[in-house]
């Protein structure tokens, strides 16, 4: 009896070993499988970020390549250091001929050089007009700073916040006025006043983001109209080439007025 009873603890000894043993082995599959998946993450972040810093560098290289032709406006880095070149993850039809390429992150790319043609080609489109028959709207707060100090600097009309709607349309309204060309900075928060102005026949002039719909706009200027920084960027450098071309005799402030700390932005490697 007693050699029976010591073999049965032998045995329950014995499956609670093995027992403790698979339980060890399970927890270490687990474990490394988790290692395992957490390192294939890990890895996986760290192409998307190597590959962002590749975009940079393409499109340094590709801007420095056309460089040797034309020169322009400003640094291909102070295009990077304002975004200018960065769109949204959505891209309409219209805006597509505008793109240069997505980021790892899903992000649009504007052409850079292709922006510096087209902010050229808008100072020029701007010529046209005198100071007197352009108005100015911009609903998106970024861009409320800049386009007062465009504005003001040339004695234009401009409506940031908001525009009340019927201002261009409606003779019998007491703020009722008539302009010749209508600057928006984004279709989308300023379609009021772009709706208004179709309505009249007054060509429009817009900054139009990779997300934006151009119907109605006579005048497309690519560029982020998101940021502060873009879009302080873009107006600083229409404000000296439309004085240049219509021959005013008006100083114009440096970027750092433009955009809010400048001096302090750094651009990306």
């Amino acid at each position: 009896m007693a050699e029976k009873e010591t073999s049965k603890k032998a045995t329950k000894a014995t499956k609670a070993k093995t027992a403790t043993a698979e339980k060890k082995t399970t927890i270490k599959k687990k474990v490394d499988s988790k290692k395992e998946e957490l390192l294939k993450k890990a890895k996986a972040l760290e192409g998307k970020l190597k590959e962002g810093k590749s975009d940079i560098k393409e499109i340094k290289g590709k801007v420095r390549g056309e460089e040797e032709e034309k020169d322009l406006l400003v640094p291909i880095e102070d295009y990077l250091k304002a975004s200018t070149h960065l769109g949204t993850r959505v891209v309409t039809p219209d805006m597509r001929q505008y793109v240069y390429r997505r980021r790892a992150d899903g992000l649009a790319v504007f052409n850079t050089s292709l922006q510096d043609d087209k902010i050229r080609e808008a100072a020029e489109y701007l010529a046209k007009f005198s100071p007197e028959q352009i108005v100015i709207a911009c609903k998106r707060e970024a861009g409320w700073k800049a386009a007062q100090i465009f504005a003001d600097l040339f004695g234009m009309k401009v409506f940031t916040k908001k525009y009340p709607a019927g201002t261009l349309t409606n003779v019998r309204l007491d703020n009722f006025f008539e302009k010749d060309l209508i600057f928006i900075c984004d279709p989308w928060l300023d379609k009021n006043i772009l709706v208004d102005a179709n309505k009249v026949g007054i060509p429009v002039f817009g900054i139009c983001d990779t997300n934006n719909f151009t119907k109605g706009i006579n005048f497309i200027l690519p560029a982020n109209n998101k940021s502060y920084k873009s879009l302080g960027m873009v107006f600083h450098l229409l404000a000296k080439l439309y004085a240049g071309k219509r021959k005013l005799d008006v100083k114009i402030p440096g970027l750092d007025e433009f955009v809010e700390g400048w001096e302090t932005l750094v651009a990306p490697q």
